[in-house]
């Protein structure tokens, strides 16, 4: 098995990839738990003890695209560069942006977690838990910056990330020019970010 959605005490819930693969073919409208256990060769009744139905599968998929992401944040050891931190920042963008073009079934999961109000506010909680991440990061630029503050601005960065490599992934638009526009829209957002956190130390 290629690993499973959830670590169910059984081990034989339905597999990530294979989720993610029929997301890709037929769409959310058209993915339907029945397909996702056939493909998973598990029982419909075993993946129902674990995934009341197909919104409660992509929820999981959104939480394990978030996780994922919070863990390649390991390469900045826990915090943004105080010096140098532009390039990091630009590595880090054309790393996740490179996520986006070769695993399509990221803006599939988004996607189909807009598709209810609950699936929004689940989506939502878990953008807050990486941008409890992203927040810590932060501190070493924005020192001065009040922790309710830079919650706000690691919450509206992770948003604005996330809709921008799904917005660049689109049919017909240039992932290259996208990824550049959300490059230069970040460097403005955090320069006035430092800047506004370096008057507040000097006053």
């Amino acid at each position: 098995m290629r690993g499973h959605l959830t670590s169910d005490p059984t081990g034989q819930v339905a597999r990530p990839r294979s989720s993610r693969e029929l997301l890709v073919e037929v769409g959310f409208e058209s993915f339907t738990c029945e397909e996702v256990a056939q493909r998973a060769e598990v029982p419909i009744g075993t993946l129902y003890q674990f995934f009341a139905n197909k919104y409660v599968i992509v929820c999981e998929l959104n939480r394990q695209d978030l996780v994922a992401v919070s863990r390649e944040l390991a390469d900045f050891h826990g915090e943004v560069p105080s010096l140098d931190w532009l390039r990091h920042m630009n590595q880090f963008v054309d790393h996740m942006a490179n996520l986006w073009t070769t695993d399509p079934s990221r803006r599939e999961v988004w996607l189909a977690m807009q598709s209810t109000p609950s699936t929004r506010a689940t989506g939502a909680l878990h953008e807050k838990e990486f941008a409890a991440v992203v927040s810590q990061m932060l501190r070493p630029l924005t020192p001065r910056t009040p922790r309710a503050r830079r919650t706000m601005m690691a919450e509206v960065l992770v948003h604005v990330v996330y809709s921008m490599l799904n917005f660049s992934v689109q049919e017909n638009q240039s992932n290259t020019d996208a990824v550049a526009e959300l490059k230069r829209l970040m460097v403005a957002y955090l320069l006035v970010a430092e800047k506004e956190s370096r008057t507040a130390e000097e006053h």
